[in-house]
């Protein structure tokens, strides 16, 4: 049995990541750098630093700024979502994941938030989901972002469980490759197309139920 779900937030507890969008595209209009959604794909589950380096190598502006400007430009970035995300309650929670957070309560399994977002935190209170969460993971304290495992690391780590007993939930490639990269297993909600025909992964959040995790992990070790 599975000791633990790490849980990445946009895309797979709400759509904040249509939030994250138009906050970016707001400010590529001001640099003078469109961004349309397909370029956007590439930004969800990204580090906000790392989402603005992309941006400006979009625009061929990659060495045109200070550390400072590019600082500014990143708070920037995050002032205009956080004045989007006001108006976040809990009818904004994915179908099907408070019935999920409340039955893996139910079953003593650990619940970790795992996010890109330092956003984490405010989201989860406005749409009263923090009470489930034994941990949420700080993405200002690793090394690198996703693709890399370390949040999904010290997300799992952090509750005292090892990776490997852990599922973990994605919406974006970038994150899916952190969570194996981890050693976690990991269910993506999207598109197989997109997110590796290797994986288990649902169309709709409301189909991620205790039972279908236990499945999943079921099946995962006994081909593992």
């Amino acid at each position: 049995m599975f000791k633990a779900v790490l849980f990445d937030l946009d895309g797979v507890i709400t759509d904040s990541a249509e939030y994250h969008f138009l906050a970016w595209k707001k400010l590529g209009d001001e640099l003078g750098i469109p961004i349309d959604r397909a370029f956007n794909e590439q930004l969800k589950g990204v580090s906000r630093e790392d989402s603005l380096r992309r941006i400006l190598a979009l625009g061929d502006k990659k060495n045109d700024y200070s550390a400072e400007a590019f600082a500014i430009f990143a708070k920037r970035k995050n002032d205009n979502y956080v004045e989007t995300i006001q108006t976040v309650t809990p009818n904004d929670v994915y179908p099907g994941i408070l019935e999920l957070l409340k039955e893996l309560k139910a079953k003593k399994v650990k619940i970790a938030l795992a996010s890109a977002s330092k956003n984490g935190p405010f989201l989860l209170e406005r749409m009263m989901l923090m009470n489930y969460f034994d941990l949420i993971a700080d993405p200002t304290k690793v090394a690198a972002g996703k693709p890399a495992p370390d949040i999904f690391v010290a997300a799992a780590e952090g509750m005292g469980i090892d990776p490997k007993e852990a599922i973990g939930i994605e919406d974006a490639q970038a994150g899916i490759q952190a969570i194996k990269a981890a050693g976690a297993l990991p269910i993506g909600v999207g598109e197989a197309e997109v997110l590796g025909t290797d994986i288990a992964v649902v169309e709709n959040t409301s189909e991620l139920t205790f039972a279908y995790l236990s499945d999943v992990w079921n099946k995962g070790q006994k081909e593992g």
